[in-house]
């Protein structure tokens, strides 16, 4: 990958996105408030409504500012037409170094325990991860904000920490809070269909400075109260309606071998909604096959020789099953 010194700063270019979100909090349905040590907080969905345009706004954010999110109708299909379509011509940059949630953040035990993970654009400033060894990248901002889905709120701990590893004053800091369960924390969840098909191609082996330009879209799941059936819809939207076309600079074979292994249905536990594998499993997410996370569709487009390499299907059966039932 190209040095930091020439690459954008994806919490530079997030922070105007997280104050028209802060500009925007009434009309959004959303609410903003100020921990001891002064941390913004942004509720989009616990004790908020939040909605549609904010979960949006936010995946936006969570792409660090180099990508689009818009909401489509599609005429193909029969009952789940809204879509969340996803684009970015920095997908490995936005997609690995931005919005994975690829954070642990943990506090305390027992009853007072709070444990999460943390996506957006303040990983890549304070994030111990490796994979930012790999990609070769890391940002320097005067503000930084990370995405967290939670249902409750963390404790000022978890911002001191974030504020102290991005080397930012925890005023400079933005937590959004997007639970699963809301239509805010669905939206971004199901944002992440390109996501999941760049973090598949890395474990794959597949050389990410060979992947340019990206695009993606996946159905706009129903939301649940209940946190299994949620988290099983928003991943199925993924694994059994999302589409992604990769554009790479590869050979045709390269190409074509990618595009045969990124669909989800070249994993082993591919065939019945996520909340039934993660039943199957005693809810031990890490037996659930990793190769599973990815697209139901994908193109693989070469731009060397200007083919394009197509793998997978929609399961419109195995979507309507998840969106329609309900899980546990």
């Amino acid at each position: 990958m190209q040095k930091n010194n020439i690459l954008p700063s994806v919490n530079q270019l997030s922070a105007p996105l997280i104050r028209s979100l802060i500009d925007h909090a009434v009309a959004l349905r959303i609410n903003v408030m100020r921990l001891e040590n002064g941390t913004a907080m942004i509720d989009a969905g616990i004790r908020t409504a939040g909605g549609l345009e904010a979960g949006r706004r936010i995946a936006e954010i969570c792409l660090g500012g180099l990508g689009s999110v818009k909401l489509r109708a599609s005429t193909n299909y029969d009952h789940w037409s809204w879509h969340v379509d996803v684009h970015t011509s920095h997908p490995v940059l936005a997609c690995l170094a931005s919005q994975y949630a690829g954070w642990n953040l943990s506090h305390a035990e027992g009853k007072q325990s709070f444990q999460a993970l943390g996506s957006g654009p303040g990983r890549a400033m304070g994030s111990k991860e490796e994979l930012f060894d790999e990609l070769q990248y890391r940002d320097r901002a005067d503000s930084a904000c990370i995405v967290i889905e939670a249902d409750k709120m963390p404790p000022v701990e978890i911002a001191d920490m974030i504020s102290k590893q991005c080397s930012i004053a925890p005023k400079q800091l933005t937590l959004i809070m997007t639970p699963t369960t809301s239509l805010s924390g669905s939206v971004q969840v199901v944002a992440r269909v390109l996501e999941t098909a760049l973090h598949k191609a890395h474990a794959l082996g597949f050389p990410l400075e060979s992947i340019i330009d990206g695009a993606g879209s996946a159905p706009l799941c129903p939301p649940s109260r209940d946190f299994l059936t949620a988290m099983s819809r928003t991943n199925d939207a993924i694994l059994f309606g999302g589409q992604v076309h990769l554009f790479v600079q590869a050979q045709d074979n390269e190409a074509e071998v990618l595009a045969c292994k990124l669909p989800s249905s070249a994993s082993r536990d591919y065939g019945k909604p996520f909340g039934a594998i993660f039943k199957d499993v005693n809810y031990d997410f890490y037996k659930i096959d990793p190769m599973l996370f990815s697209p139901a569709r994908v193109s693989v487009t070469s731009l060397i020789t200007g083919k394009t390499f197509h793998a997978g299907k929609v399961d419109m059966n195995l979507l309507d099953k998840s969106f329609n039932n309900q899980c546990g």
